[in-house]
């Protein structure tokens, strides 16, 4: 994973603003290989649909990953004939490496890429840029899997897409629908930030693009898509699956070791409403009371879950005993991340060894309890055993909230904001470096015709 790159902070979102006529706000960039059949009539269909209905000037660029056949001669007529279309040569394959490159070159605010194929209907892409135009949203996809999405396409892709879909939710817990569309767009000065992190060349690129930007803080609109399967599809569905959980594994690791420094994209502070200081929200005790009440009851459940399973093969305490330690590992680890807003591996150790000092306390309560239920009835019910649990479970919770709130999570003291950084911290690493070994040859390009609508 690439660990040498110092990215700057994530840019604060604002509204792009007005651009002078002629001046691209939406550059489009269809990644080729060997297209020279579809690539005509897909950038001839893209060029009508943008100048009918797109209302911002706009660039078509046609990235060539180093095609055999007669894409890099259609590509330069296109570019020759159509006002705004560019074509762009690189001498080594990579889906992931043309994007890189082209959007690193790219003036354009806002950098879109789509499949040559068109399978997406392009009346979604003026909803998927308008988040990104308006400052609302990072990033956008679109998505096959939403639920207002029309999809037409065979069982086996319908079971790949989601099953790759579903692992990612699994092993890397992304929370976006649909990876793997090729239909997305990002905001020029956040891809400046990110594309030094993003490593794969290849198919895996959109993925760890994703994953990178969900984990740096940043917001990803989804647009539900009318799709419909390409039945000619050159991709080599084996070999792709392959590497893109290679890539999965790869990008697991590195945000389970640390080695991704996506701590330090921290958006200026203010920007976040999270950081505003807001009269008549619940915070402090009102809001940790509620986290902790959620996790107490979940916990409870589990506790009585794990009670009822070990009293199968040893006594009452003995099962109370274990069933208590396990849920309390649980209900610290929950507290502290949910309740509590304590993120990060620091002062782990400690806060769980405090937790099994309050376990201990709850032990108490709770084995007491059954020894003085013991002490009365010789033999008691199941069902009696767990009443009396509950209720003493109940009692140890109270104790256990006001144990949580003074000694193991603490209010920490109010820091300052971080003071801006200074020229040489807020300088933005160079956005070629990722991709110096692609080797960029401008075929031709035509500037954009003065649009006649800027005219009145």
């Amino acid at each position: 994973m690439r660990t040498d790159s110092s990215p700057g902070s994530l840019p604060a979102r604002e509204h792009l603003p007005a651009a002078a006529a002629g001046t691209p706000v939406l550059d489009v960039v269809i990644p080729v290989y060997n297209e020279e059949k579809d690539l005509g009539p897909c950038v001839l269909r893209l060029h009508e649909h943008l100048t009918r209905t797109f209302p911002y000037a706009f660039r078509i660029t046609v990235a060539d990953n180093a095609s055999t056949d007669g894409t890099p001669h259609v590509a330069a007529r296109l570019a020759a004939d159509l006002a705004g279309v560019r074509s762009v040569r690189l001498e080594q394959k990579g889906r992931g490496r043309a994007l890189g490159t082209v959007w690193s070159a790219s003036d354009a605010p806002v950098l879109a890429y789509m499949d040559v194929d068109l399978s997406t209907d392009l009346n979604a892409l003026l909803p998927l840029v308008a988040p990104l135009i308006s400052g609302h949203s990072d990033l956008a996809i679109g998505s096959r899997l939403a639920r207002s999405s029309r999809v037409v396409r065979g069982a086996k892709r319908e079971f790949i897409s989601r099953t790759y879909n579903l692992i990612l939710r699994g092993s890397l817990q992304a929370r976006f629908s649909d990876a793997q569309c090729g239909f997305k767009a990002i905001r020029r000065d956040v891809a400046r930030v990110l594309l030094p992190l993003v490593e794969d060349t290849g198919w895996f690129f959109d993925t760890e693009m994703l994953v990178l930007a969900e984990r740096a803080g940043c917001r990803i609109h989804e647009v539900p898509v009318d799709w419909v399967d390409d039945p000619d599809s050159t991709v080599h569905i084996v070999r792709t699956a392959t590497d893109d959980l290679k890539g999965v594994w790869r990008v697991g690791r590195a945000l389970a070791t640390g080695s991704l420094p996506l701590d330090r994209l921290a958006r200026p502070f203010g920007d976040d409403p999270r950081d505003r200081d807001l009269t008549g929200v619940p915070q402090g005790l009102a809001r940790q009371l509620v986290g902790f009440c959620v996790v107490g009851a979940l916990s409870t459940l589990f506790y009585l879950l794990l009670y009822s399973g070990f009293r199968h093969f040893a006594g009452s305490q003995l099962a109370n005993a274990l069933a208590l330690l396990v849920s309390a590992v649980a209900n610290t680890a929950a507290n502290r991340r949910l309740t509590f807003g304590v993120r990060g591996r620091g002062g782990a150790v400690r806060h769980q060894a405090q937790g099994l000092v309050v376990f201990g306390i709850g032990l108490a309560l709770t084995s007491g309890s059954l020894a003085a239920l013991s002490a009365a009835t010789a033999d008691p019910d199941h069902s009696t055993e767990l009443a009396v649990l509950i209720a003493a479970n109940l009692a140890a919770t109270v104790l256990r909230f006001l144990l949580f709130r003074a000694w193991v999570f603490p209010d920490a003291e109010p820091t300052a904001p971080a003071p801006a950084p200074g020229p040489q911290e807020s300088r933005l690493p160079d956005p070629y470096r990722p991709w110096s070994d692609a080797t960029v040859r401008l075929q031709s390009v035509r500037p954009a015709d003065p649009d006649p609508r800027d005219a009145r």
